[in-house]
């Protein structure tokens, strides 16, 4: 899909409010609301808008610890491996990378045990050969909007 700075505009702001109208958003960017429906239509149908969400503090929820967990794997089983460790509800993000790691998992947990049960599940798997499990001290920035 080819997108120009009315489209960008369009993610910018959404990514702040995804609650503004459509009304709301034609009136900010000066087209009309039709017009404003139709372009986040296209947004969403070339699945570049995903779905609409909320911005949580995880802490506040009690989620106290991120966990960044590094995983090697063996015998090709990487990619089984990624998509059974992104059912679980406390992963917020799985990669598949480059480096020593062949995975990279961050979770969020409420509590030690709660985190320590999960790595300890993960070494459990067949095929994870090693994790390294890395406990963030303080969250500097951690925001996944990028425009």
């Amino acid at each position: 899909m080819e997108m120009d700075e009315k489209d960008i505009k369009i993610l910018q702001l959404l990514q702040v409010d995804a609650r503004q109208s459509a009304r709301q958003l034609a009136l900010r960017l000066g087209v009309s609301t039709v017009t404003m429906l139709s372009r986040i239509k296209k947004l969403e149908e070339c699945k570049l808008i995903q779905g609409y969400t909320v911005r949580l503090d995880h802490e506040m929820l009690g989620y106290d610890i991120t966990a960044i967990i590094e995983i090697k794997t063996s015998d090709g089983k990487m990619l089984e491996i990624e998509n059974e460790i992104a059912k679980q509800d406390n992963v917020v993000a799985v990669y598949d990378i480059t480096g020593n790691a062949d995975t990279l998992v961050i979770a969020k947990f409420k509590d030690r045990k709660t985190m320590s049960s999960f790595v300890k599940n993960l070494s459990t798997v067949q095929n994870v050969t090693n994790t390294i499990t890395n406990i963030v001290l303080t969250t500097v920035k951690e925001d996944d909007r990028l425009l």
